[in-house]
């Protein structure tokens, strides 16, 4: 068995709030299964291996690991309620402007030569046009898709 790289180590108010959430079942079915697992993994509680701990919460091997490696790097109160990052997800691609401006076209006829507007075509205009830098095909449908 290979040494643990990321090792729980909670304190008594860290396990009473785990405990808490567990027994009250504060929280949502995820936190309270997050509550179950740092508990199992304390180093200096029953310090479960994980495969075990997987076993008993019917959850994956990968899934504690990971909530180890969190728990290291980002602490008890960012681990037990999955706070997300304000760096996390997708930076959104157009602005209100922007999508206004899409929209108002596809709404307008379309060029000389066309029957009607398609998502390749409305994406080379937004371009030519300068609204934005680039953009492709898909971010238009989605924009599109909002509106119904």
């Amino acid at each position: 068995m290979s040494e643990k790289k990321y090792i729980v180590r909670l304190t008594d108010s860290e396990r009473k709030v785990c405990s808490e959430v567990i027994s009250k079942l504060k929280g949502t079915s995820q936190k309270v299964r997050r509550a179950q697992i740092l508990l199992k993994a304390d180093a200096d509680g029953p310090a479960w291996t994980d495969a075990r701990i997987a076993e008993a919460y019917a959850c994956r091997t990968k899934t504690v690991e990971n909530l180890r490696q969190r728990f290291v790097e980002s602490g008890f109160e960012q681990t037990l309620d999955r706070k997300q990052s304000p760096t996390a997800g997708a930076k959104k691609l157009l602005d209100g402007n922007e999508e206004a401006k899409i929209i108002a076209m596809r709404l307008g006829s379309p060029p000389d030569g066309y029957g009607q507007w398609t998502l390749r075509l409305l994406a080379r205009k937004v371009v030519e046009l300068e609204i934005v830098e680039k953009v492709s095909h898909e971010t238009v449908r989605q924009t599109l898709k909002k509106i119904g």
